[in-house]
């Protein structure tokens, strides 16, 4: 009897101990958490910063900043944060009360740069636009020549250009070929519309075009494609209304950029526009704009590597002659033809075919560029490509 009584208490002494270590588990994982939650409520208890810039540093490590309201003061860094790191320029947490400052910020972007189209490396090579074989040597030789080989103009002992203007029809490959140079040169590419720059309050787009161009700079080497450049480069006037001078302050800080008191490095501006005759003299002096190279509506043997561009992943039929198409597209922009292929692909599937033919293209034509004197009728004989 007295066995089975003490067989039983050591049972519940187990039992009590395995109890007993997970209460111990169970509390210590309740300490975390109280731990936890202390540490964010002191995060939540704690007074906001206050951000601002630095002006100056004094000798005595004393540094002058300009607060985000406005006032400039005197304040002094704390231990954690390295003088050194406090230029002029540089944004920091400053403390509610003694405006001593806690941290350096990282720099702030405006959410409009960020937003613009910037390719880290672009996939469109030269061998992706056709026809234009002239015109891209003359672009490689004004922007890719001097980011991949800088030296040469050292030792001829010349400055490299600083950008290259293209005009032309709209769709004749502008934005084409600034993909394939900085896909060439491993270059970042930094795409923006000029109308984007033009803002409603006084000052914004000048300050955009600073922050762009300080992205280039800190993503070099890298190209600035500046498209529908009229849209802020137009001749200034006299008589300008404000929303015109507003315009005028924003060319004005663009030229200033492009001037460039201080080197700018590996950093290429490409401009485009449909409409040269409109631009400033000022923007199209050299040393800002060093070429200006046309890029025009493509003739019959641009129109056929264009074609053979975009056909090469189709499935074509034996009766396609690019030749002959390329003979009915007079007039089309390297848009128009790419627009064309993918019509005619599009008249294919729709008959539930994998292959295109030559009418497939014919009806594209004629949808893309409204030909109706080349539209087929029921009788492929009466179609001028058909004879």
């Amino acid at each position: 009897m007295e066995e089975t009584y003490i067989r039983h208490l050591e049972q519940r002494l187990r039992h009590l101990e395995i109890e007993k270590r997970g209460v111990e588990q169970e509390k210590t994982r309740i300490q975390r958490e109280v731990y936890a939650l202390r540490k964010e409520l002191e995060r939540l208890r704690a007074p906001p910063l206050v951000t601002g810039v630095v002006v100056d540093v004094l000798s005595d490590e004393r540094v002058i900043v300009r607060s985000s309201s406005g006032p400039h003061f005197i304040v002094r860094a704390s231990r954690n944060v390295d003088i050194k790191e406090l230029v002029p320029g540089t944004q920091v947490a400053m403390n509610q009360r003694s405006y001593a400052i806690l941290e350096v910020l990282p720099p702030s972007k405006d959410p409009a740069v960020l937003g613009m189209e910037i390719i880290e490396k672009p996939d469109v090579t030269y061998g992706d636009i056709g026809g234009l074989a002239d015109k891209i040597t003359e672009i490689r030789e004004m922007v890719e020549l001097p980011l991949k080989r800088p030296e040469l103009f050292e030792e001829v002992g010349i400055d490299p250009p600083k950008g290259v203007l293209l005009y032309g029809p709209p769709g004749t490959g502008k934005t084409l070929i600034a993909k394939a140079v900085a896909n060439e040169t491993n270059s970042t590419f930094i795409r923006i519309i000029a109308s984007e720059l033009v803002r409603k309050y006084i000052g914004e787009g000048a300050r955009l075009v600073r922050e762009i161009f300080k992205l280039a700079k800190e993503k070099a080497p890298s190209i600035i494609f500046i498209d529908e450049l009229d849209a802020i480069g137009g001749r200034r006037l006299e008589d300008a209304t404000s929303g015109d001078r507003e315009v005028q302050r924003t060319l004005m800080q663009l030229l200033s950029e492009m001037d460039g008191f201080k080197p700018r490095g590996d950093v290429k501006v490409i401009g485009a526009t449909n409409r040269p005759d409109i631009l400033d003299e000022a923007l199209l002096r050299p040393g800002r704009f060093d070429r200006l190279i046309e890029i025009p509506i493509p003739d019959q043997q641009a129109r056929v590597e264009i074609l053979r561009i975009h056909t090469r992943k189709m499935k074509l039929a034996k009766d396609v002659d690019l030749q002959k198409i390329a003979r009915e597209t007079q007039g089309a922009s390297g848009a128009d033809i790419k627009c064309i292929c993918t019509e005619a692909g599009m008249f294919a599937i729709r008959s539930n075919r994998t292959e295109v033919t030559e009418r497939d293209f014919i009806e594209a034509i004629y949808k893309v560029m409204g030909q109706e004197e080349i539209r087929p009728s029921t009788s492929p004989t009466t179609s001028p490509m058909y004879g």
